[in-house]
């Protein structure tokens, strides 16, 4: 996250969050929470709390052995201040934070982009964890995805620029959760191409009678 970037609106969940910390996460859904974390400092600051208070609770387990502590627990926690200070982060260079320059070289608009529709570009992201996809979208400017659903979860950050749809606008470091309940049709801002990181569990659903007709021809 730069100095003039916004702070992101749209966070993970409290208890990804800190499944993150304890290290739980597959590798895929770590890496969409590790690239909210770059541009987020107050979810950055959760995370080193709920690193802090497991910490502290393995320091304290032979001690106190009578009894389990649950997550609500542990949420609480959060709201105490952190010993563990959280070090600044250095400005994104070429448009890729931090955590993705494992797996991208080069700037956002030079990747090799293959199309999927007329507004929508991709390129897969590998990783060793089968039953995930993680791919970088490019939505064009003022353009509007296929309206889809999910047959599982999808996960969403976005990287640069932006853009809206039924649950919100969505700007750099944003984070969008979408299962099977939600149908949308993410439209990007009309004055730059949005580009974006979803991991998926599973294939989308176009919806509508166009979704029905192509359905079996459209993997996105």
């Amino acid at each position: 996250m730069t100095a003039h970037t916004p702070a992101p609106h749209h966070h993970p969940d409290p208890a990804v969050l800190v499944d993150y910390a304890a290290g739980s996460l597959r590798e895929p859904l770590a890496l969409a929470v590790a690239t909210h974390l770059w541009f987020c400092r107050a979810c950055r600051d959760t995370v080193a709390n709920a690193e802090a208070v497991g910490g502290a609770l393995l320091a304290a387990l032979p001690a106190a052995g009578d009894g389990d502590i649950g997550l609500a627990e542990v949420l609480a926690l959060l709201d105490e201040p952190a010993a563990v200070a959280v070090a600044p982060r250095a400005p994104v260079a070429a448009d890729i934070p931090g955590p993705l320059r494992h797996y991208v070289q080069g700037a956002l608009p030079a990747l090799p982009w293959r199309t999927t529709t007329k507004s929508l570009a991709t390129v897969d992201l590998t990783t060793d964890v089968p039953g995930y996809r993680v791919r970088l979208l490019r939505i064009a400017a003022g353009a509007a995805m296929p309206r889809h659903t999910h047959r599982g979860t999808e996960v969403t950050v976005v990287l640069k620029g932006g853009y809206s749809d039924e649950l919100g606008r969505f700007a750099p470091g944003d984070v969008a959760a979408t299962d099977p309940a939600v149908a949308h049709q993410p439209m990007a801002d009309a004055d730059q191409d949005c580009y974006c990181l979803a991991v998926t569990d599973a294939p989308v659903r176009l919806v509508g009678w166009l979704g029905l007709l192509l359905n079996p021809f459209v993997r996105f």
